[in-house]
């Protein structure tokens, strides 16, 4: 079952320059950044006072895209990823990560692609 609308990721040329931009420019606030194993850098950034809603910057890595300042994808978070992927699966959903996979030392995510090529993910806390 999907809870809320988790973030949505958008692609940047300049990590430190958006993180600055939407930092002081819109006051956001800069919750985490890192590095995946592919050179992908994440930067979350959130309200204040309202961090159930984030945006993720997305810098450059090898997932081949370069569509920099481009909505690369919304995420929606669920309570049971193996079980929501599987239902996609069934309905005949186009999916990218046709499995879970592990991301930050403590998120599951799955990439499908919504009825017009858009990007969307299923983005799962796991339990500390």
């Amino acid at each position: 079952m999907i809870h809320k609308l988790e973030h949505i990721g958008v692609k940047v040329n300049d990590m430190d320059a958006s993180v600055k931009f939407y930092t002081e420019v819109l006051g956001m606030r800069l919750a985490n950044r890192a590095r995946l194993d592919d050179g992908v850098e994440l930067g979350f950034l959130s309200f204040p006072d309202s961090d159930n809603i984030e945006i993720e910057l997305i810098g450059r890595g090898s997932d081949g895209l370069s569509d920099n300042g481009k909505v690369h994808h919304i995420a929606f978070t669920v309570s049971d990823i193996e079980a929501e992927v599987e239902r996609l699966k069934g309905l005949g959903v186009t999916m990218i990560d046709e499995e879970p996979r592990e991301i930050l030392g403590g998120v599951k995510i799955a990439f499908f692609f919504g009825p017009d090529g858009e990007r969307l993910e299923y983005f799962q806390p796991l339990a500390k």
